[in-house]
């Protein structure tokens, strides 16, 4: 799937695994729910020439240990503030998508120095700050519920809202085996971070260079999440990728790609 090596190190009893490649300023990604490390490959294989690339699997994503169920958004925070004091990172670019982009504003909220730039991908001011009340209350009830549910049905539920219909087959079947693959636990505690954030009060706080980097035709997050999110975080950049979705890192990585590189570069 990647090129990247799996590695792991021990953050505070929990095994995290990560992959990495290249040398350099620290660019950090961190993945969404349903989705681990193995999301980043063309941002690992491409951005490495010029930057140290670390795309973590969250505890209860990928090859990482499940946490305990009482794991909150700000306890995933502080797990990544120590993993990146295990792996030797004081300061980087950190790169959040969709739920990522939760961790990140919190990460930022809690541990504000340790960032170059930020960039939020595909992401909500969390689902409480970015949805309507009535959506985010359903989404969270479909995705507890499914959390228990077979990986096939999760596929063939959450595969349609990922990426736009023009998406090649090779594409779908590499996110679905992602997907298929995932921690009941994980998602559970991920959907519940991402209902009971609420980062609104934050984004006009944020002092360091941001850019808020989204598909043109995101459905799980649409595009005004984006121009809200914008618009609150003072200086901040907002760049749209044509004909991308939700992953857009994974279905336009060119585009993607060079945004983050001419961003980080100038950051």
């Amino acid at each position: 799937m990647t090129d990247a090596q799996l590695h792991s190190v021990e953050v505070d009893g929990q095994t995290v695994a990560y992959r990495q490649a290249g040398e350099g300023a620290a660019l950090v990604l961190l993945h969404g729910f349903l989705c681990d490390s193995r999301c980043w490959r063309h941002q690992l294989s491409h951005l490495s020439d010029q930057f140290r690339v670390v795309a973590w699997d969250a505890p209860g994503a990928g090859s990482s240990s499940d946490p305990p169920d009482t794991f909150t958004t700000a306890n995933y925070a502080h797990c990544l503030a120590g993993f990146l004091d295990a792996i030797g990172i004081e300061r980087a670019h950190v790169l959040g998508l969709s739920w990522g982009g939760i961790l990140a504003q919190e990460f930022y909220r809690l541990h504000a120095k340790r960032f170059h730039s930020l960039i939020l991908a595909d992401t909500y001011a969390g689902w409480r700050g970015s949805l309507p009340e009535m959506v985010w209350k359903e989404r969270l009830a479909a995705c507890l519920q499914d959390a228990s549910g077979p990986p096939e049905a999760l596929v063939a539920k959450f595969l349609p809202g990922l990426f736009t219909d023009a998406a090649p087959q090779h594409l779908r079947e590499e996110i679905s085996a992602i997907v298929s693959e995932f921690h009941p636990i994980g998602f559970r505690l991920m959907s519940l971070s991402s209902a009971e954030v609420d980062t609104t009060g934050l984004l006009p706080s944020i002092d360091v260079a941001t850019m808020v980097l989204w598909g043109d035709d995101d459905r799980r997050s649409p595009l005004h999440v984006a121009e809200q999110i914008h618009a609150a975080i003072p200086g901040a950049e907002l760049a749209i990728i044509p004909n991308a979705g939700h992953l857009s890192n994974m279905e336009q990585p060119v585009v993607f790609n060079g945004h983050v590189r001419r961003f980080c570069l100038s950051a």
